[in-house]
C-alpha cells in the first residue's frame, strides 16, 4: 500500500482544508491524475497522484483539515485497475465475514472483551441476510457517520452505481427516517425566522483574521481626495479602437493609475516600505498589487516590476492575473510579495470607502465609481465633470499626514494630465 500524502504547498502554509476528492474509492488512478483539491488560506492547490493503483481508502473527507505530510489516503498499487470492483467487493466481503465470526462483543456493553459465542447452527433466512450484509460495500466515512448517529449502515439504500454507501446515503436515510418535528434544530431556532448556517470556506476565515490583524497591529489613517477624469476618458475615447487593434487588448483606467501610483511612490518611497521588527525596509522595487473579487473572496495578485511595464503589457497581465483569480488557477507565487496595493471598489458602485490595508504592506489606493458632478471651473463658470473619489489608507507609525497627502495630491495631478505619466515614469 502507498501513503498519499499532503505535500509541501509553499514556505508559510503548513496546513489546509480539503475542499473535494475528484476520486473515490475503488477507482482507478493513473499517476498523475488529480486526486483531491486542498484550500489554503490564498489558494486552491489540486493534488496529483505520484503512483498508479487503485484508490483503496479515504481518511479525510472534504471540510477536514489536513496538516503538511499527513496521510490522507491509501493507494493499491498492485490492485488490478482492469477488475476494480472484483477486487474491492472480496476485499469488503472478506471484512465483513470476519466480522460474523462467533467472537464479538455484547451490544449491551461496548467496553466488554468477553467473547460471545454464537449459536452453532442459525436459520437459513438469518444466514442468508447476514451473507447480503457481508457483501455490502460503506466507505469509512459513511461507517463513521453511521457510527455516530447509531445507525445501522446495512439498512441504508446505497445511490451509487457501484453499491457503495456513501455519507451522503447516510444523512438521507437519516433525515428519511426521523419524524419532522424530531428534527435537530439551533436552540434558538425561530419557526416564523428561518436561517441557514453556512461554515465559512478557509479563504474567508483568512480574510477576516487578516483585516482584523491590519486594523490591531497598523496606525491605519485615510486620507481622501478627488479626480477630474475628463482627461483619461477623452484619450481613451481617441485611442481606444487604436490600441485594442495593436495590443490586442482593452484600454482600462487600472493601467493610468498603476502608472501614476508609481511616480508618486518614487517620490514618497516610505508608501513602498514595510516595518519588521524596529527596522524600516525601504523596497526599491515596484510589485503592485491589483486586488481581485472573485466567488471565494478578495485576492490580491500582485503585478511584478510594474515600474518596467508599458501600459499595453500592465493591461494584459491583469486580465491575465483577473481570469486566473476567476478559475481559481493562482499560483502562491502569483500572490506573495506585493509592495503597495491598488483596489477598485468603483466596479461594484462605491462612490466612496475606507481601504483597509494589506499588511504589512503600508499603503492602499482605493478607486471608486465616475460619477457626473458640478465642478466650479472658476468664480463664473460651473461644468458637470466625470468625477472619482479616491482614497489612500496609510500606516501611520512610518508615514506622515503630508507625505500621504502629497503622494495622493501627486497621484491626482498625474491622472488629470495622463500624458505625463508617459515622462514621469
Amino acid at each position: 500500500m502507498i501513503e498519499v500524502k499532503i505535500p509541501e504547498l509553499a514556505e508559510s502554509i503548513t496546513e489546509g482544508t480539503i475542499s473535494k476528492w475528484l476520486k473515490s474509492e475503488g477507482d482507478a488512478v493513473k499517476e498523475g491524475d488529480v486526486l483531491f483539491e486542498i484550500e489554503t488560506d490564498k489558494v486552491n492547490v489540486e493534488i496529483n497522484a505520484e503512483h498508479s493503483g487503485v484508490l483503496k481508502e479515504i481518511f479525510s473527507q472534504p471540510g477536514d483539515t489536513v496538516q503538511v505530510g499527513e496521510v490522507v489516503a491509501l493507494l493499491n498499487e498492485n490492485a488490478d485497475v482492469n477488475n476494480v470492483n472484483g477486487g474491492d467487493i472480496s476485499v469488503e466481503e472478506s471484512r465483513g465475514r470476519n466480522q460474523e465470526k462467533a467472537v464479538r462483543k455484547d451490544p449491551g456493553d461496548e467496553d466488554s472483551d468477553q467473547p460471545v459465542e454464537e449459536p452453532k447452527e442459525r436459520p437459513k433466512a438469518v444466514q442468508a441476510e447476514q451473507d447480503h450484509r457481508a457483501r455490502r460495500i460503506a466507505t469509512p466515512a459513511a461507517r463513521k457517520l453511521a457510527r455516530e448517529q447509531g445507525i445501522d449502515w446495512n439498512s441504508i439504500e446505497s445511490q451509487d452505481p457501484l453499491g457503495r454507501i456513501t455519507a451522503d446515503d447516510v444523512k438521507s436515510y437519516k433525515l428519511s427516517v426521523i419524524a419532522p418535528d424530531q428534527k435537530p434544530s439551533h436552540p434558538d431556532a425561530d419557526p416564523d425566522k428561518p436561517i441557514e448556517r453556512i461554515r465559512m470556506s478557509r479563504r474567508r476565515q483568512t480574510i477576516a483574521n487578516h483585516l482584523v490583524q491590519a486594523q490591531q497591529s497598523a496606525a491605519m489613517l485615510t486620507t481622501f481626495n478627488e479626480v477630474d477624469m475628463t482627461a483619461i476618458l477623452d484619450l481613451r475615447r481617441r485611442r481606444k479602437n487604436q490600441f485594442q487593434e495593436k495590443h490586442n487588448v482593452r484600454l482600462g483606467f487600472m493601467s493610468f493609475f498603476t502608472k501614476a501610483v508609481i511616480s508618486a511612490l518614487k517620490v514618497f518611497p516610505m508608501l513602498n516600505a514595510e516595518i519588521q521588527k524596529d527596522e524600516i525596509i525601504l523596497k526599491k522595487y515596484y510589485d503592485i498589487g491589483i486586488a481581485v473579487s472573485t466567488d471565494e473572496g478578495l485576492v490580491v495578485p500582485v503585478l511584478r516590476h510594474a515600474d518596467r511595464l508599458s501600459f499595453a503589457q500592465i493591461e494584459h497581465e491583469i486580465a491575465s492575473l483577473a481570469e486566473k483569480a476567476r478559475n481559481n488557477e493562482l499560483r502562491l507565487s502569483d500572490l506573495q510579495g506585493g509592495t503597495f496595493t491598488i483596489t477598485n471598489g468603483g466596479i461594484f458602485g462605491s462612490l466612496l470607502s475606507t481601504p483597509i490595508l494589506n499588511t504589512p504592506q503600508v499603503g492602499i489606493l482605493g478607486m471608486h465609481k465616475i460619477q457626473t458632478r458640478p465642478i466650479a471651473i472658476d468664480e463664473h463658470r460651473t461644468e458637470n465633470r466625470p468625477m472619482m473619489y479616491i482614497a489612500l489608507s496609510y500606516d501611520h507609525r512610518i508615514v506622515d499626514g503630508k507625505e500621504a497627502v502629497s503622494f495622493l495630491v501627486r497621484v491626482k495631478e498625474l491622472l488629470e494630465d495622463p500624458e505625463n505619466l508617459l515622462l514621469e515614469v
